[in-house]
């Protein structure tokens, strides 16, 4: 059967309407900072739901409280409804759009959007009509101008802080939710493409969806598109209703030709009464003027005012009628899925993107690639034909100790585009655009010819500049075990950027446990000399360098004769010297040297992808330990 593209639409739109309301909310950080004091209010399928207030007002604590984004340290109370029924909202479940645009800065617009509807659109959708629908995106939010041209990052000149603003909208109504959550979608955004966007989002609360979102600093304009106005201060509604009512509602009118949000958000903000009072103080200034009532009082007496007289008014009575509505509903259940393709759709679109990515970022692995291959010059004229002496056995094992050790540290360079990575992850899998085991596949196999190549160009000038063991066998192992340990560190460092997302941090954290792994690896202290709690057992065989250096002194020694230290004396045979000078036992493959590093690479992904999920998985869990903590204290 042959869908076409309005099919496919009217499938994506099929979905259930979605009314959310929200009763006696409050939100604490610890146990005495309130920041969120009972708040109720609801949002209906048809309306664009504004936030309005100074900042610290809890705008957005009050998006993350219905979308299921509270931190891990706040206590929530209260209780969330969608559709009639205890709302399950989390990530993974509805489309939000944060402050920050975490976006891949090396794609172009048509890219970022493209790559989104591959991951996310159905797989039995074809390509044609997939495309139509990025388009259609593409022009709904103006950015057609800028649809070729690249995000940018710090060595592409890209788009306007606006035009990323308008993208990251973009990426979310791509599959037309039925809620949208936005904070502060206008900020960095002209009034002109403030209320272009404004009015496409309402455009799109027209179209039976739920949209809400806190607005900083709205013109004139922009509040004219309002459905309905929530009105906040220091975590207390002073008003909620039809935003064209809000003016009549409070005690302080808005003057004639004034921006009603900027006259509200003047009423409401506390913070001038201690610039008044400085003033008063220093200056000896007096406010106080027949003409603006507040100025006879301070903003915190207003507050007071305002919050008391609209929890009198009707305006609250008919919101709480709203929601008891709400709460009867008993509505369908909305299934708010962020992704309809499938896990193989999903790993080979992020595949590809990530591949391409990794090319475009001069810093990912360009850059790292001529830093590696000038590095292998030198360790190569310092070590050049390097012979079969007696002073040569202890310059081998130098050489090895270094390529194995120093150039695989050198991976940490890549810690600031890992964790770019990791941002844009984090904002596409809070939104549920894909899972985790989908990205861990994909950022494994973008990076395989990146550090094969890498790898390839260094071990060889390393090799054959050096002279080690010649045979084709044990240049290719030399290949592999070098292969191996870049392999190891990427996913160990990758593993960090899901815990540490500072650059300093990280990369010292980085370079610290690898540090410690080379105290361990047998070099430095022979492994027999070495301390046997902690540094030889378990230390040595965590450690990849001592696995390394052991394969590599066996690949490089083995077979060989070298001379003793008079030319009198009998040559020294490389599995002597194995035993004898660096402690290394010969009846062990140097092959099964080489498959516990390889395995180390899997144990490092997997840890990679464990930190990956317990990261995702603590919001919900905390949320769950706090509701039954509720009931049990209220039973």
């Amino acid at each position: 059967m042959i869908h076409t593209n309005d099919d496919m639409m009217m499938e994506m739109e099929s979905a259930a309407a979605c009314s959310l309301a929200w009763k006696d909310l409050t939100v604490k950080i610890g146990k005495t900072h309130t920041i969120l004091h009972q708040l109720s209010g609801y949002a209906e399928p048809g309306t664009f739901t504004a936030l309005i207030g100074p900042s610290g007002s809890g705008k957005s604590t009050l998006l993350d409280a219905l979308s299921g984004r509270l931190s891990p340290d706040a206590f929530l109370s209260g209780s969330i409804l969608l559709n009639g029924r205890k709302a399950n909202l989390s990530f993974r479940t509805i489309a939000y759009v944060t402050q920050d645009e975490s976006l891949l800065g090396t794609l172009t617009v048509r890219e970022t959007i493209a790559y989104s509807a591959r991951i996310r659109l159905p797989d039995g959708m074809p390509l044609s009509d997939k495309s139509e629908i990025v388009e259609s995106t593409i022009l709904e939010m103006g950015l057609q101008d800028c649809a070729d041209t690249v995000i940018g990052n710090w060595h592409l000149r890209g788009i306007s802080g606006g035009e990323r603003r308008r993208v990251s909208i973009a990426l979310e109504i791509l599959m037309r939710p039925k809620l949208l959550f936005l904070d502060e979608p206008t900020t960095g955004l002209d009034s002109a493409l403030a209320y272009f966007v404004t009015q496409t989002l309402r455009g799109l609360a027209k179209d039976q969806r739920t949209v809400i979102a806190s607005i900083h600093q709205p013109s004139s304009q922009v509040f004219e598109l309002f459905d309905k106005l929530c009105l906040l201060s220091r975590g207390r509604t002073v008003y909620f209703g039809q935003a064209s009512k809000a003016d009549q509602a409070t005690g302080f009118p808005c003057p004639e030709f004034e921006n009603p949000a900027d006259h509200f958000i003047h009423c409401i903000n506390s913070d001038f009464d201690k610039v008044k009072a400085t003033l008063r103080g220093s200056m000896k200034l007096q406010f106080e003027t027949d003409g603006d009532p507040l100025e006879k009082i301070t903003v915190a007496e207003a507050t007071e005012i305002l919050v008391d007289s609209y929890r009198s008014s009707e305006y609250c009575y008919s919101a709480n009628k709203k929601i008891e509505e709400i709460s009867k509903l008993k509505g369908s259940v909305v299934d708010l899925k962020g992704s309809e393709a499938s896990f193989l759709r999903q790993a080979t679109a992020l595949t590809q993107r990530s591949f391409v990515n990794m090319w475009r970022d001069f810093g990912y692995y360009r850059l790292r690639l001529v830093i590696y291959i000038f590095v292998a010059v030198c360790v190569g004229s310092v070590y050049y034909d390097i012979g079969t002496g007696y002073t040569s056995i202890q310059a081998r094992g130098a050489c090895s100790s270094f390529v194995v050790a120093v150039v695989t540290m050198m991976c940490i360079g890549g810690y600031p585009s890992f964790v770019e990575d990791m941002k844009v992850f984090q904002r596409e899998r809070l939104n549920g655009h894909y899972g985790a085991a989908a990205f861990v596949v994909s950022n494994t196999l973008s990076a395989i010819p990146y550090l094969i190549v890498m790898n390839v160009m260094t071990a060889t000038i390393c090799y054959f500049m050096v002279g080690f063991h010649s045979g084709f066998w044990h240049y290719a192992y030399f290949i592999l075990i070098l292969y191996a340990c870049l392999s190891v560190v990427e996913s160990l460092m990758m593993a960090i950027a899901c815990v540490v997302p500072d650059y300093h941090l990280g990369i010292v954290v980085g370079a610290g446990i690898q540090g410690i792994f080379m105290l361990a690896a047998g070099f430095f202290r022979l492994p027999n000399d070495m301390p046997k709690p902690v540094w030889r057992y378990p230390l040595s065989y965590i450690s990849f360098h001592f696995w390394a250096i052991q394969g590599q002194y066996k690949n490089d020694l083995k077979g060989l004769m070298f001379d003793d230290i008079s030319p009198y004396l009998p040559k020294l045979s490389g599995e002597f010297i194995l035993e004898n000078t660096f402690q290394i036992d010969i009846h062990q493959s140097k092959w099964v040297d080489l498959s516990i590093i390889f395995s180390m690479i899997i144990v490092y992904r997997l840890i990679f992808f464990v930190m990956i999920k317990a990261n995702e998985d603590a919001i919900p869990w905390i949320r769950r330990y706090i509701a039954s903590n509720q009931k049990n204290a209220t039973s």
